[in-house]
């Protein structure tokens, strides 16, 4: 699994080149990309999708900026927790999915990187996360329950007695909901979910991902 993501994230950085202004991910694929772009010692400009991947890429030296300050994003290069083959995507699993969804959207394209264990048929085995303000959580979980959706906040440290809810670097909440079936029609269960008060936004991406590097635990890679 490890070989599959590291060989997709170097893969990836193959098609960065100077001049180029560039979204990073978040979570352990997209910290391979990130890695490989440090190497390479590039003259590019980027812009973090989270708070972790931004701490990541300055220390190696990347120019870090703020999303309100570029005009462009040439391309957005993010790992997923799974794939389909109409490059429909359940993300979040690190936590920034709604960040993640921003910059990418922002991007002139956006490039999936997954190991092939990630690359299923039909979305749904893996949770979806849900981002929700704190203000009515309760009554915003309440509400998505009703749906049929069954879910449980996610926590800081789930080995910890102390434990205390997962705050996201936008200062909300996640509700990770775990379906009992894989998905026909996600884009439904994503309409139903978004149109709740306080729901933020699903760990779904539809119509975003333009390509995708998928690599094996052999070290080679294959698009989808």
């Amino acid at each position: 699994m490890e070989i599959g993501k590291k060989v997709a994230g170097e893969k990836a950085a193959t098609l960065i080149e100077d001049g180029m202004v560039v979204g990073l991910g978040t979570g352990s694929t997209a910290l391979y990309f990130i890695q490989a772009l440090i190497d390479k010692k590039l003259r590019i400009k980027t812009v973090a999708s989270s708070k972790r991947s931004e701490e990541i890429a300055k220390k190696g030296g990347l120019h870090v900026l703020d999303i309100n300050e570029v005009t462009h994003i040439d391309l957005t290069v993010d790992g997923t927790d799974e794939i389909d083959p109409q490059k429909r995507l359940i993300k979040g699993g690190g936590g920034a999915h709604t960040r993640e969804k921003i910059l990418a959207s922002s991007s002139q394209e956006m490039i999936v990187i997954a190991d092939e264990s990630k690359v299923v048929k039909h979305l749904g085995k893996a949770k979806l996360p849900i981002e929700i303000l704190s203000y009515g959580h309760i009554f915003a979980r309440k509400k998505i329950e009703a749906l049929g959706y069954v879910g449980s906040w996610r926590v800081s440290d789930a080995t910890s007695l102390n434990q205390e809810l997962y705050v996201t670097d936008n200062g909300n909440f996640i509700l990770d909901i775990h379906f009992p079936a894989l998905l026909t029609h996600p884009e439904e269960v994503h309409t139903k979910i978004l149109a709740i008060p306080g729901v933020v936004d699903t760990g779904f991406f539809f119509n975003i991902a333009k390509r995708a590097i998928i690599g094996r635990s052999n070290g080679t890679t294959f698009n989808i």
